[in-house]
């Protein structure tokens, strides 16, 4: 695995955002993030701000260590981390605003296009659920 924690700065990252609108939304993703997990936040790779991280192992073998959340303020949307997926959140992403899914990647293009809370509880529920099925190290 190539993405692994580093010793870059957070803060050095975040102020590197060129649009203003998405270092903003950024700001306050990694608040809401230090809320709900409790954790400091650390560089994974070059790009993903983590918080905490968990060891993962699929059945073939492979395993791993992950951020147990995380985001990152791309260009084409900031990216939130949901490692549970999203298969029991269909309710939750009803409520959310405008966003899209990949397997475990939120995209949002606007922070003020979604629920502040809705989001909160997304990342409390991922961040629970992972931490029960995984090896946590927070």
């Amino acid at each position: 695995m190539k993405t692994r924690p580093n010793d870059a700065s957070v803060d050095d990252f975040l102020a590197r955002v060129g649009k203003e609108r998405r270092r903003r939304d950024a700001l306050a993703v990694l608040a809401l993030m230090k809320r709900v997990t409790g954790e400091k936040p650390v560089m994974w790779g070059d790009s993903i701000v983590g918080f905490g991280s968990y060891r993962y192992r699929y059945a073939s073998g492979r395993e791993g260590d992950w951020p147990l959340a995380g985001f990152s303020p791309r260009k084409r949307a900031l990216t939130v981390y949901i490692m549970s997926g999203f298969a029991k959140h269909d309710q939750l992403l009803s409520r959310l605003g405008k966003h899209s899914t990949g397997k475990s990647c939120l995209y949002i293009n606007r922070l003020e296009d979604v629920d502040m809370e809705v989001l909160r509880e997304l990342v409390e529920c991922s961040v629970t659920e992972v931490s029960a099925r995984y090896a946590v190290d927070a």
